[in-house]
């Protein structure tokens, strides 16, 4: 009974650890199933990770972040149509004696420093309009009260640069102009230059300031000639050229001071580098000139014939190489850059 007894007693204990690793082996082995089991819950599959990450993204978007930029793709502005919906065609024009700069300025609010841009799509070219002035101020006031309004109905990037020759030497339109050509490059790479008279206002918005294939002569006919050409060759008053034609034909003549010839030396010019010159129709291309007496500082040009017989043999040294001029001011103004020069004299 006691051998009995001790071995029960010895077998009780077998069983209780057998019981206990059981247990322990069971509650590890649950242990480890469980965790793993919670893990996997727990952890986001790529589909759950994508729907987090959009839900993400969308957060910032609706929340303004700096990454919203990089979520939003740009609408592309679409190019400007060739023919714009804007144009009027013939309009009366107004040369009230009352009218002031500063209503000039608040009618084409939407001009800053002289530069304009199309907002609802993208301008076909870029154009700079080169005015040559002295002692005009009435006449550049008339042709920027219609001007503004009528490159912006052609829907254009353009800026508009008035160049000024300082001190009382004789007036040099043609050196005036080669100087707005390399000013206005200085601020852009202008697609198109057009040389324009600071007293022809045109009268149809359907004559459009834009450079063709070849040099491009605007003023077929104005009120002064009873809106006749001028004459055949006739070059002068407002042209289109691209900056490369430009370039080609080396610009103006530096030499013509006084009134007369240079717009003639062009067309030779023009000529010499087998280019023909263009126009548009005569009854698109009409201008209204405001009548002045002729400026003191820009009589005619006595030796304009004289110049014209040597264009072919000085063409290529007297030009755009080799014109110098000392810049006094560039003043931005709210309606045209106006750059002021001393081109010196005769």
């Amino acid at each position: 009974m006691g051998i009995c007894s001790s071995t029960c007693k010895m077998l009780r204990r077998v069983k209780y650890v057998f019981l206990l690793l059981l247990t322990l082996s069971v509650l590890a082995w649950f242990s480890m199933f469980s965790g793993g089991s919670v893990k996997s819950a727990l952890a986001p599959s790529a589909a759950t990770k994508a729907v987090i990450k959009r839900d993400s993204m969308q957060d910032e978007a609706n929340s303004g972040t700096s990454k919203v930029v990089r979520l939003i793709t740009p609408t592309p502005i679409v190019e400007c149509p060739k023919e714009s919906p804007l144009l009027q065609g013939a309009v009366r024009l107004n040369f009230e004696p009352s009218l002031k700069l500063k209503e000039v300025e608040v009618e084409n609010n939407q001009v800053t420093e002289g530069r304009y841009q199309p907002s609802s799509c993208t301008a076909r070219q870029s154009v700079a309009i080169l005015i040559p002035h002295r002692s005009r101020e009435r006449h550049l006031l008339y042709l920027l009260y219609h001007l503004h309004p009528f490159l912006q109905r052609q829907q254009l990037h353009y800026a508009v640069y008035v160049i000024q020759q300082a001190g009382n030497a004789t007036f040099n339109r043609a050196k005036l102009l080669n100087v707005g050509y390399l000013e206005a490059l200085k601020d852009y790479r202008w697609d198109c230059f057009i040389f324009h008279d600071v007293d022809l206002v045109p009268e149809n918005d359907k004559n459009l300031y834009i450079c063709d294939k070849q040099p491009k002569h605007l003023v077929v006919g104005r009120n002064a000639t009873g809106y006749k050409l001028h004459y055949k060759g006739y070059f002068g008053g407002v042209t289109a050229m691209k900056r490369e034609q430009f370039r080609k034909v080396n610009g103006f003549a530096n030499t013509y001071w006084g009134w007369g010839g240079e717009d003639d030396d062009l067309r030779i010019r023009v000529e010499l580098q087998k280019m023909k010159i263009v126009r548009p129709p005569a009854d698109l291309a009409r201008y209204t000139m405001v009548f002045h007496k002729r400026d003191s500082g820009n009589e005619v040009n006595k030796d304009r014939m004289k110049l014209l017989r040597r264009t072919t043999l000085v063409w290529r040294k007297d030009g755009l190489n080799s014109c110098k001029y000392q810049t006094i001011s560039v003043d931005r103004l709210p309606l045209y850059i106006n750059v002021t020069v001393d081109i010196g004299k005769p």
